[in-house]
């Protein structure tokens, strides 16, 4: 895919030999948020009417486990010192990164798509199906792609390190654009009426601002979405 925005240097890129306390921290609820959304119909249901007994258990099991990982160091950013220095170098890539990063790609995919689905679903026939999509796709997609992430062919869950400077534009570009989409898309499920027209205008926003971040991140507007060239020192998380 080409590419012709602003490009970041490593060599211009401060180096850090270890990570501040408040710079682990802050990347503690990000593994958090990525955890939590494991199991999905649950996740829907605090959505759909709050907070259930199963979520609280949940929650406080990824808050032990997660917390456990942080203190040992074994989640991306919360590492006492950065791992990778050079972002062409051919390195092996953790098995905690691997699989950090295999379930923060699902907490990406899954919901953008499934939430697509029914909201398609929803203009079409005019019922809301989204909770029995949910019930019933949601673990096969999981599924998937935590496969895919097992044979290493999503970004930052490979094998090695080698592609880092270019893969973590497409990780960070999916968060932001999915996020951001996700976020609206709450917003009008509050206040937009269960109609086929309002499900309508749900999706045309959902797809409209995915596109408008992606094509942003594309480009490198956005943080941590220009490619970095290779070859002198450089940190990564």
């Amino acid at each position: 895919m080409g590419y012709s925005g602003k490009l970041e240097y490593a060599g211009k890129r401060k180096i850090r030999a270890r990570n501040k306390k408040i710079y682990r921290l802050a990347h503690w609820p990000i593994w958090i948020w990525v955890f939590f959304l494991a199991p999905g119909p649950w996740t829907f249901n605090v959505f759909d009417h709050g907070f259930q007994w199963e979520n609280w258990a949940w929650l406080a099991a990824v808050l032990v486990g997660t917390g456990i990982a942080g203190i040992r160091g074994k989640m991306p950013g919360v590492e006492p010192r950065p791992y990778i220095l050079r972002f062409d170098e051919d390195k092996p890539n953790p098995l905690y990164r691997r699989v950090c990063y295999t379930f923060a790609w699902n907490a990406v995919l899954n919901f953008a798509l499934l939430n697509i689905a029914g909201l398609l679903a929803a203009v079409v026939t005019g019922v809301w199906y989204l909770k029995q999509i949910y019930a019933y796709a949601y673990s096969p997609l999981c599924a998937l792609i935590l496969l895919l992430g097992l044979l290493g062919k999503l970004p930052r869950v490979g094998s090695s390190t080698k592609g880092e400077g270019t893969e973590r534009r497409y990780f960070y570009g999916s968060v932001w654009a999915v996020t951001v989409a996700q976020t609206i898309l709450l917003v009008l499920w509050k206040v937009v009426p269960e109609t086929r027209t309002g499900s309508f205008i749900k999706l045309s926003v959902f797809v409209i601002a995915l596109a408008i971040m992606g094509t942003a991140a594309s480009r490198g507007v956005l943080p941590r979405t220009r490619p970095i060239v290779p070859g002198e020192w450089a940190v990564s998380d």
